[in-house]
């Protein structure tokens, strides 16, 4: 492999600002992500870390900026004040490359839990559908739900129901792994089960890009730790660096706080 490629982020955002009418949310945020980051993003609510996180797969259009998914740019064009999607095909094949899992799950209701991991790989990616079958058996079994393969979303708990859409992001075998608060919409006693799945990805070297509240399990987990405040980021680095040491007394005012809730 020529080393070049090697080094080339998976994701990468250059100036990305983010308006909603008046309100600019992003403010130009520039950010690299390499093959096997953990990145915890952190922040109050309204520092920009969920669309952030949505502009990279483009579910919230970027006002300007640029995001390059696995070494190609996501092509945008004018429309009216603000950029539009250029290219409907490329966008599929960035959020087959950059899965997101939701808060709220996400699943398709009307269909098995097999059936919602199925879907995407035999349609999208014209996957043969016994090897998907197979597959989707598979990664029920490792995220601990492999006997809800026929059941459906109604029929699960919250936190299995999060455990199938992972699984179903899996499924179409991502480069990375975008998370937006995964286990804020789960009862405290089932936020342990998707932390561990989580954890377990981390272990296996996966690029993943986590928004969430969990300081203790990004504090564990995350190999680089991105703070946002009013929509630019105010600390980077390395988790076990920024927690030890912060050099933003915003940050350092957000750990406190968030450890004393």
């Amino acid at each position: 492999m020529i080393e070049g490629a090697a080094m080339q982020p998976v994701i990468s955002l250059r100036n990305l600002r983010k308006s909603f009418g008046a309100l600019e949310v992003l403010k130009g945020i520039s950010l690299d992500a390499h093959k096997g980051d953990v990145i915890a993003i952190l922040g109050s609510s309204g520092s920009g870390k969920s669309t952030m996180l949505r502009c990279i797969n483009m579910l919230e259009i970027p006002t300007a900026g640029e995001v390059v998914v696995t070494g190609e740019s996501v092509k945008l064009k004018k429309q009216g004040d603000g950029l539009a999607i250029a290219d409907r095909r490329q966008i599929d094949g960035i959020r087959a490359r950059a899965a997101m899992v939701f808060q709220s799950f996400n699943l398709w209701s009307h269909m098995t839990i097999l059936e919602n991991l199925v879907e995407a790989p035999i349609h999208v990616q014209r996957r043969p559908r016994a090897e998907c079958i197979a597959e989707a058996m598979a990664l029920l079994e490792k995220v601990g739900i492999a006997d809800k393969r026929d059941a459906y979303p109604a029929h699960l708990s919250g936190g299995q129901q999060q455990r199938a859409a992972i699984a179903r992001a899996l499924a179409m075998h991502p480069q990375v792994m975008l998370f937006d608060e995964p286990t804020s919409a789960l009862d405290p006693e089932r936020v342990g089960e998707v932390l561990a799945v989580m954890r377990a990805l981390a272990n296996e070297g996966r690029t993943m890009l986590l928004v969430t509240h969990e300081i203790a399990f990004a504090r564990d987990v995350a190999t680089r730790v991105v703070f946002l405040h009013e929509g630019l980021i105010e600390e980077d680095g390395p988790a076990d660096e920024v927690f030890r040491n912060p050099k933003s007394e915003r940050f350092r005012k957000f750990i406190s706080n968030t450890q004393h809730r």
